[in-house]
């Protein structure tokens, strides 16, 4: 058994995992404007991409020891390749949604594959590394989103070429791993039974409240950071650099300090990052600037660096009999709660405030001109565009009738969105005016729902202060071990 070959190859499916989720943030916007898609709509295809994760890990990570790891990562490889496709050749919102969700099949299946995978090849120091493993998530994230700004920078705009970038590290992972000899997991080696996992992660105490607090933390972690690029170009900031900014500090810290950090508290690390991530968050909330965005993405990064892979990392050093299911819970309930509750929400706050923020005299005129300019100007478009865009022109239509008294429907900026994406040759001028109004309202909208999710640190620095002072009481942080005895 090749262990360095295996923690190499994990790393890269960890890559792969990381560049969809940082390809998928940095075109949220594209896909809103070219398929006309509300920000709920966006936040449901942007969870897709989290909660499938949840149902791959929550099947497939109790099996773990049965499939075996290297057929978990064949059809890991399969859903990160079959994923990207249907994405890419995407016609509306349902091959969207389906194809977000393979992909999220496959970064499950990483999950429950590499996470005990790791734990396993390197018993003796498991949060040393699987913060090193972690690493490679915000590295991804910066990989991804790196390449998707350079893109855009020689003018490769297009959204389905910076989707294609997912195949490179699935292409390398899967020929790392090729006839690789996997161990079985530290759970069967150490003869602890199924049903004694299954007992251990169910029904002790510690691992419930352990799996509350994931919960949290990832929705303050991957909540936010699936929005950051969408609403920070909103408001004329590079959002994906400060994406790509926040995941790159991570991976710096994730890197330097995992040799050092299992030398300290892990609960202790809990609270201080959940401080910070509460801070930064709040501070991104009102970042209106490029150097406040930077500012205070800095301090988030810091907040949210450890959280995924020491709440790994205590799961298993506290509740080892867990094993594979305890940590594919764990990783599941993360990206569960963010692809089903964090991320659908934002989006539907910051439909919320984004339409309390529209300026209603400026609004209706502009749709106004829209209504008055566009139907003179689809006569000389050639079909579909002709009819797509007399279809743009019947939703402003409607808007129109809708705005009574001061007061717009929650349809207006779809149908702002639909003026722009289906705009005639001719409507520059109108187009322009129309971003000049949506955009900052989407801006609000976005960092309004930041605003909420901040708060929730509140709840895991009590959580975590109260296991943290129990542990100083009792003589310090002590990981528990796994041994033949152990098992039942």
């Amino acid at each position: 058994m090749n262990k360095e070959r295996l923690f190499v190859g994990s790393c890269f499916a960890l890559i792969a995992t990381s560049v969809c989720f940082g390809v998928v943030g940095a075109i949220m916007g594209a896909l809103k404007e070219q398929f006309v898609l509300s920000n709920e709509q966006v936040g449901w295809i942007g969870g897709a991409a989290l909660w499938g994760f949840t149902v791959s890990i929550f099947v497939l990570g109790p099996l773990c020891d049965v499939l075996g790891m290297r057929n978990l990562l064949r059809f890991a490889v399969f859903c990160h390749a079959a994923g990207t496709l249907l994405m890419i050749f995407a016609t509306g919102y349902w091959m969207l949604f389906f194809g977000a969700l393979i992909l999220a099949l496959g970064n499950g299946t990483v999950e429950a594959a590499c996470n005990p995978l790791v734990a396993t090849i390197y018993s003796d120091q498991k949060t040393k590394k699987l913060n090193q493993f972690h690493v490679w998530f915000p590295g991804g994230i910066v990989i991804g989103g790196v390449a998707s700004f350079l893109l855009d920078q020689i003018g490769l705009v297009n959204w389905q070429l910076k989707l294609a970038l997912i195949l490179v590290p699935t292409v390398i992972y899967g020929l790392l791993l090729l006839g690789q000899k996997f161990p079985v997991t530290e759970r069967v080696q150490s003869g602890v039974s199924f049903g004694g996992m299954v007992r251990e992660a169910l029904l002790r105490p510690l691992f419930i409240i352990l799996l509350v607090c994931m919960a949290i933390t990832a929705s303050l972690e991957l909540g936010p950071n699936r929005w950051v690029p969408a609403v920070l170009e909103a408001g004329g900031i590079h959002g994906i650099l400060v994406l790509a900014y926040i995941s790159g500090l991570m991976a710096i810290l994730r890197f330097f300090a995992g040799p050092v950090i299992h030398r300290l508290s892990p609960t202790g690390i809990l609270v201080s990052s959940a401080i910070l991530s509460g801070i930064g968050l709040y501070w991104l909330s009102y970042a209106e600037t490029t150097a406040m965005a930077f500012l205070s993405a800095t301090v988030f990064a810091v907040g949210v660096c450890y959280f995924w892979p020491t709440m790994l990392g205590v799961t298993s050093e506290r509740v080892p009999k867990s094993g594979a299911l305890g940590l594919a819970l764990m990783g599941g309930m993360g990206m569960l709660i963010v692809g089903v509750v964090t991320a659908p929400q934002m989006g539907k706050i910051a439909d919320r405030y984004l339409h309390e923020a529209l300026p209603y005299d400026a609004s209706v005129a502009v749709l106004q001109k829209i209504d008055d300019t566009y139907p003179a100007q689809a006569e000389s478009a050639q079909e579909p565009f002709r009819s797509e865009i007399l279809a743009a022109v019947d939703d402003v239509r409607r808007v129109l009738d809708q705005a009574r008294d001061g007061a717009l429907s929650e349809a207006t900026a779809n149908a702002m969105r639909g003026a722009v994406s289906n705009a005639p040759q001719a409507a520059g001028a109108v187009v322009d005016e129309i971003k000049g109004i949506l955009n900052p309202a989407d801006n609000y909208g976005g960092r309004m729902s930041f605003r909420y999710v901040a708060p929730f640190s509140i709840v895991i620095i009590i959580v975590f202060g109260v296991i943290y002072f129990r542990d100083r009481a009792g003589g310090g942080y002590k990981a528990e071990a796994l041994t033949a005895q152990g098992g039942g």
